[in-house]
């Protein structure tokens, strides 16, 4: 059982995905930073600043708090405008790993276009037996 454990743990698919999380938590950290610092600025000053976060149906008569955080204090609240910021991130996040996966799949098709420095081929049969008659008049003259 410890072998079998061991060969699957050593499969290059298991070691990729664990390759692939790691790398994936350290890119969120960039990836929520462009979003959050770069880019949902600029949308706030498209959409004329305004902010989804403290969008919200009162499920109470005994919530009359203007932002969310105080709302939530008073009673149940219903906060739509916190699901349509994170629907924004989320597109916004979409958009950008799209033109990131564009990029390096452009990437990768020119590097298989480019001509390989392999090793020419050899000279077909008939080619190699009159070079080698040739070599072979050439000692005994």
């Amino acid at each position: 059982m410890v072998s079998e454990f061991r060969s699957f743990i050593a499969k290059g698919n298991v070691v990729d995905l664990a390759v692939g999380i790691i790398i994936g938590g350290a890119f969120t950290g960039i990836v929520n930073s462009l979003v959050n610092d770069v880019v949902m600025p600029v949308v706030g000053v498209v959409i004329g600043g305004i902010d989804f976060s403290d969008y919200f149906f009162a499920l109470s008569s005994t919530v009359t708090a203007p932002t969310l955080e105080a709302a939530k204090a008073q009673g149940p609240v219903f906060a739509y405008g916190k699901f349509l910021t994170v629907i924004i991130n989320f597109l916004i996040l979409a958009w950008i790993i799209f033109l990131m996966v564009k990029g390096v799949n452009r990437i990768r098709a020119a590097e298989e276009k480019k001509p390989a420095d392999a090793i020419p081929a050899p000279p077909p049969a008939d080619v190699q037996l009159l070079t080698e008659i040739r070599d072979l008049l050439k000692t005994r003259a």
